[in-house]
């Protein structure tokens, strides 16, 4: 290990610190993880616990469980969520994020010792000390044409020496100082992070062809607009006075509070030639239209790059699959020169977290430009959060979800597992199959289509979205229901009629696959129906209540379904899908389709 190793043993609490109080809800492990309790055992004034009828504990929701849960997101990631029992970790990229943000040491031991009943494993507060402590041990900084990489430590400087892979990116000179040049900027602060050791880049950025960027004060629609203080807060604490410590990073909002806005605000301080690179066809279109109806950027300084036309224009909007198409696996990436020629000063990632592997490595090629992230959750399911910190830079900004919800910036949500039977039919199958495939036969099982027909007419006259993931239980439930059903391989033309029909209320329900996970503009839908997933996709299940909060004209609040097969491996999925919801403080109601007279009650069976 390079570095210190941290010592063994728990440690006292520090002066100034509390003791554990028994009561207090936080259990910290000797492997970082961390147990928080949701709930409590009542006790009468003797200390003795009291019990229901049947002789059972009664318990009640930890007074301390609320302001627990959010204090320990700003730095561990959530990693379950039962109900009586959330579990989190402390990781590195976890605490560098909250370093980024103006965390301490001091301040993550404060809240630790604070929530903590049992004494605290020394060896989990000496490595958080490490972990904080290297987070600008290195620096990058800019020497005319090339860059130097600093260490305050000679030491960890010596042992990172050793390592073969660092020393082919660096030269050493006689006085023992290590230099870089643009092509292995990107790659260094790779391998470094792999070592444990992340990057503070310093190294400045290339300015752009000059672009202005000014808001408009009433939209081209006619509306009056001015940017939120959230809003303003975001591409601030993004841009830092266009100084080489900001520039890069990620913002964090939740969908249905205005990242594309939030986006142009960063533009507007940057003021440069800009490159957004998004997820589909669609929010490409939308992305031009935000910008031509908010800002004074005429329609030929919007060009789109996508299959139906290539325009390079001084903003130019893309796709993902654009930058990263080729030929085969072996051939180069057909489109990436045309954006390399380009003297671009900002790029803007939208929908961070779905970044492509392959768009990583082009993205280390391009650290003399400014680089924005947007995402509603950095959560990766490839574990690819480190590559997310070195190349676009650390979170530098984030709302919490239910914040934004008490100051009316999104729609209130009501979050529902709807737990449905196995059909009969599938047990056999479902019984002899692969774990693999007992999700998939779970997910698809035709007895939910009787329970998505009940929630459409229960909710009738509102605007629906059923969303799913495998096609062929896709196109039997638009039979069922009657409605035009969204995919992949719709035209993009089809598409944008059927969410105009959507947003106008000639059609009030959709059926779409994935494709509806992210970037579509349907700010009037209140009611979401999950019918199957991908898996535990965390940020999928995110994507999809977010379908939903845009803020309504009429302050009507939303609702999320999940419709699981009962009793099932889909069953369990459903509860790794949940953890990101559940951090933020939305509640699952589980509600089971025999007892479908549920709403208005508070159900006995709650999970946060």
């Amino acid at each position: 290990m390079i570095g210190r190793s941290p010592d063994e043993g728990p440690l006292p609490a520090p002066p100034g610190r509390p003791d554990p109080k028994p009561d207090n809800p936080l259990i910290v492990q000797p492997d970082r993880t961390l147990l928080l309790h949701t709930t409590r055992t009542l006790e009468n004034g003797e200390g003795v616990i009291q019990r229901d009828s049947n002789g059972r504990p009664l318990t009640e929701v930890h007074p301390r469980f609320e302001e627990a849960r959010t204090r320990l997101a700003s730095f561990a990631e959530l990693i379950k969520s039962p109900d009586y029992l959330h579990t989190y970790k402390l990781t590195p990229v976890s605490v560098w994020n909250a370093v980024a943000l103006g965390w301490d040491y001091v301040s993550i031991e404060t809240v630790l010792f604070d929530l903590a009943c049992v004494p605290i494993p020394g060896t989990v507060l000496a490595k958080v000390q490490i972990w904080v402590q290297r987070f600008g041990l290195l620096e990058l900084h800019r020497e005319g044409a090339r860059f130097e990489l600093v260490c305050s430590d000679r030491q960890v400087l010596e042992e990172l020496l050793e390592q073969a892979r660092v020393r082919e990116l660096c030269r050493v000179d006689g006085e023992g100082r290590l230099w870089l040049d643009d092509v292995t900027r990107g790659p260094i602060k790779q391998v470094l992070i792999r070592l444990g050791f992340p990057v503070r880049d310093l190294g400045g950025y290339v300015d752009g062809d000059p672009l202005p960027v000014a808001f408009r004060e009433t939209t081209v629609g006619g509306l009056g607009f001015g940017l939120r203080d959230y809003q303003r807060q975001a591409a601030e604490a993004f841009h830092a006075d266009g100084g080489v410590s900001g520039g890069n990073g990620v913002i964090v909002l939740p969908c249905g509070a205005g990242k594309t806005v939030t986006a142009m605000a960063a533009m507007e301080k940057v003021g440069a030639k800009t490159l957004i690179l998004t997820t589909n066809t669609v929010a490409v279109r939308q992305w031009r239209s935000e910008l031509l109806d908010k800002t004074h950027l005429a329609a030929e300084d919007v060009g789109e790059y996508t299959g139906m036309g290539k325009q390079v224009a001084p903003v130019t909007i893309s796709t993902y699959q654009m930058l990263t198409h080729r030929k085969s696996k072996t051939s180069g990436f057909d489109n990436l020169e045309i954006f390399r020629r380009e003297n671009w000063g900002l790029v803007i990632y939208d929908e961070v977290h779905l970044l492509p592997a392959p768009v990583f490595r082009i993205t280390a090629e391009l650290q003399a430009r400014r680089r924005l992230g947007l995402t509603a959750t950095l959560v990766r399911e490839d574990g690819k959060e480190d590559e997310v910190f070195c190349l676009i830079g650390p979170k530098r900004f984030e709302l919490p979800w239910k914040q934004l919800e008490a100051d009316g910036f999104i729609a209130t949500a009501q979050c529902v597992e709807l737990r449905v039977p196995l059909d009969p039919s599938l047990d056999t199958a479902y019984a002899q199959s692969t774990a693999r495939n007992k999700m998939r036969i779970a997910a698809e099982s035709i007895g939910k289509i009787p329970v998505i027909q009940d929630l459409s007419a229960r909710h009738g006259g509102q605007r629906i979205l059923v969303i799913g993931q495998y096609l062929e239980q896709l196109e039997t439930l638009q039979r069922h229901l009657s409605v035009p059903l969204i995919t992949g391989k719709t035209p993009n033309l089809k598409r944008e009629q059927l969410y105009a029909d959507f947003r106008s209320g000639a059609q009030p329900v959709l059926v779409v696959s994935k494709v509806g996970n992210f970037a579509i503009d349907l700010p009037d839908a209140t009611v979401a129906i999950q019918i199957s997933g991908s898996f535990g996709s965390r940020q999928e299940e995110a994507q999809r209540l977010g379908r939903i909060l845009r803020p309504k004209a009429d302050g009507a609040s939303a609702t999320f379904y999940s419709v699981v097969s009962e009793n099932t491996r889909e069953q369990e999925f459903a509860e790794k899908r949940q953890l990101f919801l559940a951090e933020q403080g939305y509640a699952y109601r589980i509600v089971r389709s025999g007892d479908m007279d549920f709403e208005g009650k508070d159900p006995e069976d709650s999970k946060s």
